[in-house]
């Protein structure tokens, strides 16, 4: 459903339009006060920022149902991104650090992880965590993976963080009620290690992996979130265990291969619903895939031998030194025009958070706080 950018629905069940600034306007003015205080309140008392659990549009969406209605409409979302308006983030799967833990020990970084979601807001900085899973006791499985669709974050699979079983479970966070819920489990064989993405709007693509016997897979899967609906999608041509999902499923190795990495991808095209041809070298080198990031202008990006690497007209050149503090990178992805580095000096150490302009090629060291310096896992980018 395509809308005008300067309105959203109105009287709902009729064709009348109105302008977003008169619906409820009455409301907002009655509202405002309150709203106000429950933003300072949240801001002093835990310091979350507005995209964590108790975020401005579950506030917001709380003030009557005309609100919520218009906030969860595809059009609000438009209007938010083309008057600049909406928030960039970045979810992601983050261990915990223990605040008791000695600076000079760093050792304990690799004893039993717990691993959590967090919030980084791009444009102020602040980081934040959203509420656990249900049932999972305050801790992420292991190696899940993270996609954002619409105004939901679905996580999905890993390893139960106690017995260390391959789950299929799914959950879906939404940013207007502020809550978790359960999704259909993963169909299929319990897969780990699998490449995953998302087009933004409502599904979710997962391809490859292996299997609980260490076979690498073929299979792909999409996950249709509106209707909490797994789809059967044909399979890759080759098997790929530990690749990178982003359209492109990026590299990754066949069963007899165990850990040697291939350097070709294969292309899924949502409108036919096929794979296409195998590309052979598509990577410079026979690596794992897990930084690979896709940029605007159909460039991609990753990290090798200390640097950032593109993919522009068929080659692979580096484009920018990674900094010393960030260069045992554990997580890229890119949006508008930049690009972000999360890593450490050396292993163990504390993980930071560096910026890159695509453009300049300059770095932005971003600050954050020592509980927000753990390993990150999986993560994905998100506009609200």
């Amino acid at each position: 459903m395509v809308g005008r950018t300067d309105e959203v629905a109105g009287d709902v069940g009729g064709d009348n339009r109105r302008p977003l600034e008169e619906v409820n306007r009455r409301h907002l003015e009655e509202e405002k006060p309150r709203l106000l205080q429950q933003q300072k309140l949240t801001a002093a008392g835990d310091g979350r920022s507005p995209a964590a659990g108790d975020s401005q549009f579950n506030r917001v969406a709380s003030v009557c149902s005309d609100w919520k209605k218009e906030i969860k409409l595809p059009e609000f979302r438009r209007l938010r991104k083309t008057s600049c308006r909406s928030q960039k983030i970045i979810v992601m799967s983050q261990a915990r650090v223990d605040p008791n833990r000695k600076k000079s020990d760093v050792i304990k970084r690799f004893a039993n992880p717990v691993y959590r979601v967090t919030v980084l807001e791009l444009d102020t900085g602040n980081w934040s965590e959203l509420p656990p899973l249900p049932g999972f006791s305050n801790r992420l499985p292991m190696f899940c993976q993270l996609a954002a669709v619409g105004l939901n974050i679905v996580a999905m699979g890993g390893l139960d963080p106690v017995t260390w079983e391959v789950s299929n479970s799914v959950f879906v966070f939404n940013f207007v009620s502020g809550k978790w819920h359960r999704g259909a489990d993963m169909p299929g064989v319990r897969r780990s290690f699998y490449g995953c993405t998302s087009d933004h709007d409502r599904m979710v693509y997962v391809a490859g992996g292996h299997d609980e016997d260490k076979n690498a897979l073929r299979s792909a899967i999409a996950y249709d979130v509106e209707k909490d609906e797994w789809i059967q999608l044909p399979d890759m041509a080759r098997q790929r265990d530990e690749c990178k999902g982003i359209f492109h499923v990026i590299g990754g190795y066949r069963t007899e291969m165990q850990g040697r990495f291939e350097k070709s991808a294969e292309v899924f095209d949502v409108a036919k619903s096929q794979w296409g041809d195998v590309q052979e070298d598509f990577l410079e080198a026979s690596t794992c895939p897990r930084t690979c990031t896709a940029g605007s202008d159909k460039d991609f990006y990753t990290s090798h031998q200390g640097d950032v690497v593109a993919l522009k007209r068929s080659k692979w050149k580096a484009v920018a030194k990674i900094p010393a503090e960030v260069c045992k990178v554990a997580y890229m992805t890119t949006w508008q025009g930049k690009l972000l580095v999360i890593g450490c000096a050396r292993y163990g150490e504390p993980h930071m958070a560096y910026m890159l302009d695509l453009e300049s090629y300059k770095w932005t060291k971003m600050e954050s706080q020592e509980k927000f310096s753990g390993h990150v896992q999986s993560g994905c980018y998100l506009e609200i």
